[in-house]
């Protein structure tokens, strides 16, 4: 039987990735999920999945962590800045332990976006080529959940407020690419190859148009210049560099850095993607439940 790993199983899209495997119909115990903390998937153990402790940043913890396992699932990590060194530590477990085949979630069009996340993920994926490893990239667009997550915000200030100068986003549900991402995993292709994995494109108007025609309630999108966004950041209590970083990301989506027409997503999951207003739709019940 095949062994699967699936690392920061306890954030969002490492845990969705998990259900995605059992979903396909993979044997709980087939399933190691690797955490930093193994209470907090208290419930996967519950229900057979194997839990092993590792963390990126501590490199003693990972072979045992990856001991036995097959193919892995690599979800990038969130500490900027410290990416590189830490997808490193896996990929040299991961070689020691003899996996089989990688799969990362790295940013739409990593090797030549010039968004300021894009680096790390680039110099990740060349670690993965020279590795010598089987693997699969996924190029992951936009999360839906970066503004339905917001949806109480928007529909308290009555506005999407934004930099982004009319430029489109190509999002996803964290569903849908942890989807895609078990799909990758569990395919008999041994290919190595990349997917650039992307949603329905909107840009801020359709989103604000959507939330109005979703809650009933109206919001307008409201775009500034970069400069007054930060501003307004700052002034919302954000550092300055927590501020920057944002207004950088806007900057990002006006250039187009995340946008794509790749249907990949569609293909690896076998049905289209989830669209903005089932996204919203989504969010919206959830919070009327809470």
């Amino acid at each position: 039987m095949t062994t699967y790993a699936v690392t920061a199983a306890s954030g969002h899209l490492g845990r969705l990735a998990v259900e995605a495997l059992l979903d396909r119909g993979v044997a709980a115990p087939d399933v190691v999920a690797v955490v930093r903390t193994p209470a907090k998937v208290a419930d996967l153990a519950e229900r057979g999945v194997v839990v092993r402790t590792g963390d990126y940043s501590d490199p003693a913890t990972l072979p045992a962590a990856l001991a036995g396992v097959d193919r892995l699932l690599l979800v990038s990590g969130s500490e900027v800045g410290q990416r590189v060194a830490q997808h490193t530590n896996v990929i040299e477990a991961a070689k020691t332990a003899g996996v089989q085949r990688i799969v990362y979630t790295s940013l739409l069009r990593a090797d030549s976006s010039p968004s300021p996340l894009a680096p790390e993920h680039k110099a990740t994926e060349e670690a993965l080529a020279a590795s010598g490893i089987a693997y699969v990239v996924l190029r992951n667009s936009w999360y839906f959940e970066n503004y339905t997550e917001r949806l109480g915000e928007y529909l308290g200030a009555g506005q999407v407020l934004g930099a982004t100068h009319g430029g489109k986003v190509s999002a996803a549900t964290r569903a849908d690419y942890a989807g895609a991402a078990a799909a990758a995993l569990t395919s008999d292709d041994d290919t190595s190859r990349t997917y650039e994995l992307a949603g329905p494109a909107f840009d801020f108007t359709e989103l604000a148009a959507t939330i109005t025609e979703v809650t009933g309630t109206t919001v307008v999108s409201k775009d500034v210049p970069g400069e007054e966004y930060e501003q307004t950041l700052t002034g919302f209590g954000l550092d300055a560099g927590t501020a920057g970083f944002v207004a950088a990301l806007d900057a990002s989506i006006a250039r187009g850095d995340l946008h794509t027409d790749s249907d990949d997503l569609a293909t690896l999951l076998g049905r289209p993607a989830t669209s903005l207003a089932d996204a919203v739709r989504a969010a919206h019940q959830a919070r009327s439940a809470s």
